[in-house]
C-alpha cells in the first residue's frame, strides 16, 4: 500500500499541522479514491471558519513541499463521519 517513506512523510504533515492546530485529531490516512498513487490525511478539523482556512493554507504549503522534494502527492481531507484507524503501511 504505502512505502515508509509516504507513512513519515503523512505523519510529518499531520505533526506540523497539530503545532499550530492543536484541536485537530487524525482519523487515518489512506489512498485517495480518484488516484490510489495520492495520499489522504484525513483529520477532524477545527470548528472555527477562520482557523480551518489558515489549516488548509498550511497544509497547502507543507503537501506542495513534499510534492515538490519527494514526488508525493500528500492532502488533507476531512475525516468526519470515518472510523478512526490504524493506518497501513508496506
Amino acid at each position: 500500500m504505502f512505502n515508509f517513506k509516504q507513512k513519515e512523510l503523512s505523519y510529518m504533515l499531520f505533526e506540523r499541522l497539530k503545532k499550530k492546530f492543536s484541536e485537530i485529531q487524525l482519523v487515518s490516512i489512506t489512498p485517495s479514491f480518484e488516484n490510489p498513487e495520492d495520499i489522504w490525511v484525513n483529520l477532524i478539523y477545527p470548528k472555527d471558519e477562520d482557523r480551518l482556512i489558515e489549516l488548509y493554507e498550511m497544509a497547502a504549503e507543507i503537501s506542495t513541499d513534499i510534492l515538490l522534494d519527494y514526488g508525493y502527492s500528500i492532502s488533507i481531507t476531512s475525516g468526519e463521519g470515518l472510523e478512526v484507524s490504524e493506518p497501513e503501511f508496506v
